[in-house]
């Protein structure tokens, strides 16, 4: 089934260039795209950040012509009070302009909007999106947790090892995680992984933070994070976690791709860098040890993970964990892509633009 969720007019004149933004790509935002080219939006709006990513097809994969990144914590709170505060509204329409005027200035017409966790718990999530459609023009699908694994799915099975047998991948998100077996047929040779069996659990960054605290974590309430992780991962693993030979980690989320950043020492992020990586066991080990040595303010002075994550890192650290335990893999493959990309590649398939 197409999703073809246009904008609601009017949003702004098409020959408005869409604002230059912290966060965003701005390398990508110079291409010039000749006449005709069709170009392609994915938004992702989760429950810590907003993401855009605009492309057009590009021989058998597509070309990044503008992005967006913006962490908003549209479900802060929604653990206690159940619903979406006026401060994360105002965050989330805040970002979601900039996401239409760069999806405006762009030409976009082929667009999926997508909302994850937070407007899927929230009890005032229709009244918020209704108000981002009058706001914004931007209208708002909120995909379930099995879509939300399919996505992950198609955006980072390129990163499967070639040469293995398939990947447990997981996608911690503000207010969820997925968590996917796939694998490849092997009597099939040169086939795609697929799908074998998938689970979600309501834990994310944002709600473990919340519940356990995020700015000061000690060794001790860093262990009942992972164990509380660790009781809803576990008749999943039970069922799906035997016969890994073959098998790797593939992970998709700022939890890794932080991570990654610090287990390089890099000096500021740099996607180059960490989409694709693979990082081992021991080294996972070291670098979240590392990661719980610091101070608050340790974390906040860290240029990879900042002010923006220093309060959710560790959070997503014990995430990591559990799933670790429950699949003990010697590999971990880092991507910076997801849910994006898989919307991106979807719907230039069922466009005919990209092969089946």
């Amino acid at each position: 089934m197409k999703h073809d969720t246009r904008l609601r007019e009017p949003v702004v004149p098409r020959d408005q260039p869409g604002p230059a933004e912290a966060g965003g790509d701005a390398p990508a935002g110079h291409h010039t795209l000749p006449a005709g080219t069709a170009v392609y939006a994915a938004l992702d709006l989760g429950t810590n950040n907003c993401r855009l990513l605009i492309a057009c097809p590009f021989q058998d994969s597509f070309r990044v012509v503008d992005s967006f990144s913006r962490i908003i914590r549209l479900g802060e709170g929604i653990s206690t009070t159940g619903c979406i505060s006026e401060a994360a509204i105002e965050r989330a329409i805040s970002a979601l302009s900039v996401c239409r005027d760069k999806i405006a200035a762009k030409k976009a017409r082929r667009l999926r909007l997508i909302a994850t966790e937070a407007c899927r718990a929230a009890s005032n999530a229709q009244g918020f999106r209704d108000r981002v459609a009058n706001e914004t023009g931007i209208a708002l699908e909120v995909i379930d947790r099995e879509t939300e694994a399919a996505l992950a799915v198609i955006g980072c099975s390129p990163l499967v090892d070639p040469r293995g047998r398939g990947a447990i991948l997981f996608d911690i998100g503000g207010g969820s995680t997925e968590l996917v077996r796939i694998e490849r047929d092997p009597e099939a040779r040169g086939e795609k992984p697929r799908t074998k069996a998938w689970m979600s659990i309501p834990l994310g960054v944002v709600t473990l933070a919340e519940h356990f605290g995020g700015r000061d974590v000690t060794r001790q309430s860093y262990a009942q994070m992972v164990e509380a992780v660790a009781r809803h991962v576990a008749p999943f693993a039970s069922e799906h976690g035997a016969d890994l030979a073959g098998m790797h980690l593939l992970g998709t989320s700022g939890t890794v791709t932080t991570l990654a950043g610090v287990h390089l020492n890099l000096a500021r992020y740099d996607r180059r860098r960490i989409d694709g990586i693979w990082i081992n066991d021991a080294d996972i080990t070291v670098t979240i040890d590392r990661l719980l040595s610091m101070s608050y303010r340790q974390r906040v002075e860290n240029n990879c993970i900042s002010v923006e994550r220093a309060d959710l890192v560790l959070a997503g650290c014990a995430i990591l964990d559990a799933i670790r335990q429950a699949f003990p893999l010697p590999r971990l493959r880092v991507a910076d892509r997801g849910l994006r990309e898989g919307m991106l590649i979807e719907m230039m398939r069922e466009d005919g633009v990209l092969p089946a």
